[in-house]
């Protein structure tokens, strides 16, 4: 159960200031030292964010010198909160207390004698005044910054594997509410789904899984001037780890700008799967795709690394 770190999240995120000191004290109470909290600030045209960067240390992780491989959460949005429009945390804000919400369940895991195998690296981003963008069907939240910037900080080269959470509810193409997950993708290719995944994921809900559609346009880099569904699979192209989305969805369209709009049961259902990825990929019990399968597309067809380039412009 991880419902009190999500409200403890939430509480703590719901404000129009978010202080370096007060992320780092907050984690610090919990568990973490020093050296597992990373923050800094970025600034963009449109205003200024705090990233921050998590490291839950395992007890035969990368880190310890040990073979237990490494897991990467990042929690993607564009803002926690649209000031001076839009007053409270906004539906966006739902990646970052999903991410930071499992950091704290992990460190609190830890604490009392449950420690994982392996490393688990969270990060994200926090800012309360991010700029409202057109979109159809309803408005995004747009950044501060750009999204190099921010595949610059969240993504980590000790990420194996990566699971990007976004909240994902302004499309037509997800009609269930609670959460979904998508293909892996690694390096161009949109891969089959994973059953081990997949597994989880039932256990973790008591339902069938559910899996939502992605297309190249949502794996190709910003800035190109195509339709994304949204930026969760932008980590995919700052990487060669396989990523797949964790994407928090509803019935209907709900703008990512609309505040009121979290709901904390989904969130720590969410939480709840990421906690259990990172339990059996750090005990080598979760594969995101099958390597042997993988090669043999490469060699039979050839890279799709391009498709992590802005491409060419004729």
């Amino acid at each position: 159960m991880a419902l009190k770190q999500v409200i403890e999240v939430y509480e703590f995120l719901d404000s129009p200031f978010i202080r370096e000191s007060e992320i780092k004290e907050f984690f610090h109470s919990r568990g973490l030292d020093e050296t597992e909290i990373e923050t800094r600030k970025a600034v963009g045209d449109e205003g200024e964010t705090q990233f921050v960067k998590l490291m839950v240390r395992g007890k035969v992780g990368k880190s310890k010198g040990g073979k237990a491989r490494t897991l990467g959460i990042i929690g993607r949005l564009g803002g926690i909160g649209a000031r001076p429009h839009k007053i409270g945390l906004v539906s966006d804000a739902d990646g970052a207390i999903t991410a930071l919400a499992a950091a704290a369940k992990l460190t609190e895991m830890r604490r009392k004698g449950d420690v994982l195998n392996g490393d688990t690296v969270i990060a994200t981003h926090l800012c309360p005044h991010s700029p409202i963008i057109p979109h159809d069907p309803v408005p995004f939240m747009g950044s501060p910054v750009s999204m190099d910037t921010m595949n610059r900080f969240e993504v980590d080269e000790r990420m194996e594997a990566i699971l990007a959470i976004d909240t994902t509810k302004g499309n037509r193409i997800i009609n269930q509410k609670g959460f979904a997950i998508s293909p892996t993708v690694k390096d161009g290719y949109i891969l089959r789904v994973s059953e081990d995944l997949l597994d989880i994921m039932q256990a973790v809900t008591g339902k069938l899984p559910v899996v939502f559609p992605i297309t190249t346009q949502d794996i190709v880099p910003y800035g190109n001037e195509i339709y994304h569904l949204n930026s969760i699979m932008q980590p995919s192209t700052a990487t060669n780890a396989p990523v797949v989305g964790v994407a928090i969805t509803t019935e209907v369209p709900v703008p990512g700008c609309a505040t009121g709009a979290s709901h904390a049961v989904d969130i720590e259902t969410a939480v709840r799967f990421v906690v259990e990825v990172a339990k059996a990929f750090g005990e080598g019990e979760c594969s995101f795709y099958d390597e042997k399968e993988y090669q043999e597309l490469v060699s039979l067809y050839g890279s799709l690394e391009h498709l992590k380039t802005p491409g060419k412009k004729s």
